[in-house]
C-alpha cells in the first residue's frame, strides 16, 4: 500500500521527525510550511526519492490528491497554537474515505495527546480509520537524539503496520 507523510512545519523538530520517518519507511512526503495563511497553507511537495532536493511544487489543500495512498501520516508541532487548526482544515478538505491513518505530534509539553485526539476526531469524521498514533518529545534533545527516536518509532511502525 502506498504511503504518504503530510506534516505542518513551524518547527525544525517536526521536519526532522517527518524526514527521518520518510527515509526509513520509503514514503512520499509533503511539507506545509506557512500555517499563518488560513486561506491556503502553501508548502512544498517532496518525494522521499529526491530527499528534499528536487521535484518541489507549490501545493494547497485543494490540489493534494490522496487517492493513490492507502496509508497517510498526518503530523503537527503541538507547541504552535495554530498548528492543530491548520491540519484540521486540511483534513476537512481531503477525501479520506477508506484510508488508514497514522497521527503524530512533536511535543515539548503535554499537548501532544490532545492534538492527536482532535486530529483523530476529524479524520474519523472524514471516513478514515486511525490505526496508530504517537508523540515524540523534543524538548532539550539534540537533532541526533530526535532522529534516533524517530528511527526507532519507524521500525516499530513498520513492523506493526506490516502485521496489520
Amino acid at each position: 500500500m502506498k504511503t504518504i507523510i503530510i506534516y505542518f512545519s513551524e518547527s525544525g523538530n517536526t521536519r526532522i521527525v517527518a524526514k527521518t520517518l520518510s527515509e526509513s519507511l520509503n514514503t512520499d512526503l509533503i511539507e506545509i510550511k506557512d500555517l499563518k495563511k488560513r486561506s491556503g497553507f502553501f508548502g512544498k511537495v517532496f518525494s522521499s526519492v529526491d530527499a528534499f532536493r528536487e521535484n518541489k511544487t507549490e501545493i494547497s489543500p485543494s490540489n493534494i490528491d490522496l487517492s493513490e495512498y492507502g496509508l497517510i501520516y498526518f503530523g503537527t508541532p503541538t507547541w504552535a497554537s495554530n498548528a492543530s487548526p491548520a491540519i484540521i482544515t486540511l483534513i476537512d478538505k481531503c477525501d479520506l474515505r477508506g484510508k488508514d491513518i497514522v497521527l503524530f505530534a512533536t511535543m515539548n509539553g503535554s499537548g501532544g495527546r490532545s492534538a492527536i485526539e482532535r486530529m483523530s476526531e476529524k479524520v474519523q469524521a472524514r471516513g478514515a480509520r486511525v490505526v496508530e498514533s504517537f508523540t515524540i518529545k523534543t524538548k532539550n534533545k539534540s537533532v541526533e537524539k530526535i532522529e534516533e527516536d524517530s528511527l526507532n518509532i519507524a521500525k516499530l511502525l513498520d513492523l506493526s503496520l506490516y502485521n496489520y
